[in-house]
């Protein structure tokens, strides 16, 4: 249960679990928080280059406003898909590697 709950604010839970005395021990629930917490940053990246995309869309008349909502609202479909992957995969003790920050959590649990 704690390696879902890793997951359930993001960069908040991840530092939580990372600091807690009796889960910091475990490498299971130490991976899936430094998961969490380098997923938590790479959001707020896509956040950012989201923002900066639309803002350069929004210059197109009547198709950029459309285009910019329907990339957001496929991005973070995509995003809520994948975090709760991640949270039923960490409940089931399951260790699920996402491609980039994957091996990131490995080295440092």
């Amino acid at each position: 249960m704690a390696c879902a709950l890793c997951y359930l604010l993001g960069w908040i839970t991840g530092v939580l679990f990372l600091v807690l005395a009796p889960y910091n021990q475990n490498r299971l629930i130490k991976f899936h928080a430094f998961q969490s917490i380098f997923l938590s940053v790479s959001m707020i990246v896509i956040s950012i280059a989201l923002f900066i995309l639309s803002s350069g869309l929004a210059f197109i008349p009547f198709v950029g406003p459309i285009l910019s909502l329907l990339i957001s609202l496929a991005i973070w479909l995509g995003i809520f898909v994948l975090w709760l992957m991640l949270m039923y995969k960490a409940y089931n003790k399951e260790r699920w590697v996402l491609p980039v920050i994957g091996p990131l959590a490995e080295k440092q649990a």
